[in-house]
């Protein structure tokens, strides 16, 4: 049986610690199959510039008065816990989330981060590029509407799951362990984050 978690986030823009998450989506697997969904529209608390919204349709009116970030990461590490995690390009969206697991000292989840992206290229050589939509045509997995959190997290995991099938079989349990060989990446993880004292201001 492989179980795993598939995540994708929409943004303000390119530069975590700088640009805001206006969208998280997570779907869980279980032998290939979404068993559940964790997707939530975020106020950035912010104006979304017009280049972002033209790339995921997301606008102001649409994440005004939507849970802002800090209270959501507690429910997302809730619901990944220690199940493995993939993304494509994962280390930005991994990034994102750090900055902010940083900045507002939650708890992250506690399960390996795998990325589609590297792993695809080891496995699909000779694709014309490496886009999820372009990995999801190849392996035959019809894809609706793109950019948009939960869906691409959706698809993302129908390519993973179509992946590990081709590297371990259909029928066996994937060695996590020898994906990240295969990957070429080091082990992705979430740090342990803890609380840290305020100091109480000076009069």
């Amino acid at each position: 049986m492989s179980e795993f978690i598939a995540f994708d986030l929409e943004t303000t823009g390119m530069v975590p610690g700088v640009d805001q998450i206006v969208e998280v989506g997570a779907v869980r697997f279980i032998d290939g199959k979404p068993i559940n969904h964790f997707a939530s529209l975020v106020d950035p608390l912010r104006s979304i510039p017009a280049g972002a919204s033209r790339v995921n349709g997301i606008t102001d009116d649409m994440v005004k008065g939507k849970p802002t970030i800090d209270t959501l990461l507690n429910n997302f590490s809730d619901y990944c816990g220690d199940t493995p995690l993939v993304a494509h390009n994962a280390n930005f969206d991994y990034q994102f989330l750090l900055s902010d697991y940083k900045k507002f000292e939650e708890l992250t989840p506690t399960g390996i981060v795998f990325d589609t992206l590297p792993i695809s290229r080891k496995t699909l050589p000779g694709l014309f590029n490496y886009k999820l939509a372009t990995i999801a045509k190849h392996l035959n997995i019809e894809t609706g509407v793109l950019h948009r959190a939960d869906d691409d997290a959706r698809y993302c995991g129908f390519v993973f799951h179509k992946l590990i099938v081709q590297i371990f079989g259909a029928t066996a349990t994937p060695n996590w362990e020898r994906l990240i060989e295969i990957s070429g990446r080091k082990k992705l993880m979430f740090p342990h984050i803890t609380k840290q004292p305020k100091q109480l201001g000076l009069f």
